[in-house]
């Protein structure tokens, strides 16, 4: 009786498949509930529970960090010289660089493209639904890059006012809270995800963190 063999790479490739299937079934999914934790900010009253005030101040802050490692933050606070774009916080397109003042180079400024308020591009439905927009449009400084950077980092980063823009923890918190560009994140134009939560939340927990003491997360 002739016996039938399997051919190696008929076996490999079933393994391979069944591997891939076994690897997608347990990777980790975000729950309802976690997605939408994710996309919402804590009242300052959820922390009220929290004894310790280091403890809660650093929570609080942790809250925060929705906010400030949200590509709608990220893309404007680059490590290096271009803005980046999307979710997928990839390069801007067309290349830019910063300048000297951190508005474009000269031919190229951010306003050569942004103007004062989001503009809606429908003709361009495919690709891009609108453009960004806001009369203090830029880059931040330097200084103030958070692409990279732990929490912790952007914590003690923020508190520096060597790297802040010269802004006291007063001042900051007011940034934060009322800040038209600031605010750009929660209005970021049609086709793109608005950072967690509002911007009056966002500045309530700042408001909380400073007057907790202003700790930040354990590096």
């Amino acid at each position: 009786m002739k016996v039938r063999t399997v051919k190696p790479i008929l076996v490999l490739a079933g393994a391979a498949a069944a591997l891939a299937i076994a690897v997608a079934l347990m990777a980790p999914t975000l729950s309802n509930a976690e997605e939408n934790d994710a996309k919402t900010l804590k009242p300052v009253s959820a922390f009220d529970s929290i004894t310790d005030e280091t403890a809660r101040s650093v929570a609080i802050f942790e809250e925060t960090g929705k906010v400030l490692q949200h590509p709608r933050c990220l893309n404007c606070h680059p490590k290096g010289d271009s803005p980046l774009q999307g979710m997928e916080m990839k390069v801007h397109v067309p290349p830019v660089s910063r300048g000297e003042s951190n508005f474009g180079m000269p031919g190229m400024t951010c306003n050569t493209c942004h103007g004062p308020a989001n503009v809606d591009v429908p003709a361009q439905a495919e690709t891009i639904k609108s453009i960004p927009g806001n009369p203090n449009w830029h880059v931040a400084p330097i200084e103030m890059a958070w692409v990279g950077k732990s929490l912790a980092e952007i914590c003690v980063q923020i508190k520096d006012e060597n790297r802040n823009g010269g802004k006291t923890l007063a001042e900051l918190v007011e940034h934060m809270a009322k800040d038209d560009l600031v605010g750009w994140g929660w209005n970021p134009g049609e086709g793109r995800e608005p950072a967690p939560g509002t911007q009056a939340e966002f500045g309530a927990l700042y408001e909380a963190w400073a007057a907790t003491g202003a700790h930040c997360p354990a590096s």
